[in-house]
């Protein structure tokens, strides 16, 4: 028998290469709804998932792999609510209010028409955080009203509510081209 260091040492390592693992499956997903979440700025998108993914490995001894109780029982889906979290939280901060101007972002859309997609993402950012988040999670993740309550912290009435006026902004944002653009 293993003296007990040695031991824990050894779970240490596989807790750190099973949440390597995690990440490494994850970040895709997690980038692409935080590239909406921020209204298409790829590097406030990269740091947000960075943000994330920090804060997943600090509780990952609670998911069930490690954890005698578990406290994580869905890990990806842990992640997207720690995204949309981190997403608010760094809206409200004092400096977020810096944004560059004509930008373009980095990639290229993989499919579909560009510039239907710069459209739509521009629209997004254009909305308030949590309008955006609401979106994103409702019809984006087609996540159910309940779920994007628990995310967000709010009521399932609330999110019903707040994704009927967010569409309405949405529609006065695009206004009467987008159908033009929907067509091609």
């Amino acid at each position: 028998m293993r003296p007990d260091g040695q031991d824990r040492a050894a779970r240490g390592r596989r807790r750190d290469e099973d949440f390597q693992a995690f990440a490494a499956s994850r970040a895709r997903p997690l980038y692409r709804s935080a590239c909406l979440l921020t209204g298409g700025d790829t590097h406030l998108a990269e740091d947000l998932v960075q943000e994330a993914l920090g804060r997943i490995y600090v509780q990952w001894h609670r998911t069930s792999w490690f954890a005698a109780k578990p406290r994580i029982d869905n890990p990806a889906g842990y992640a997207h609510t720690v995204l949309v979290r981190a997403f608010l939280s760094h809206r409200g901060r004092r400096s977020s209010g810096e944004r560059p101007v004509d930008a373009v972002p980095d990639g290229a859309a993989p499919q579909g028409d560009p510039e239907l997609r710069m459209t739509l993402l521009d629209a997004l950012g254009r909305l308030a955080p949590r309008d955006r988040a609401v979106l994103v999670l409702r019809y984006w993740e087609d996540r159910s009203v309940e779920e994007t309550a628990g995310i967000l912290r709010s009521t399932p009435g609330a999110v019903r509510t707040q994704a009927f006026r967010a569409l309405g902004r949405i529609r006065a944002v695009l206004g009467d081209g987008i159908g033009e653009l929907a067509e091609r």
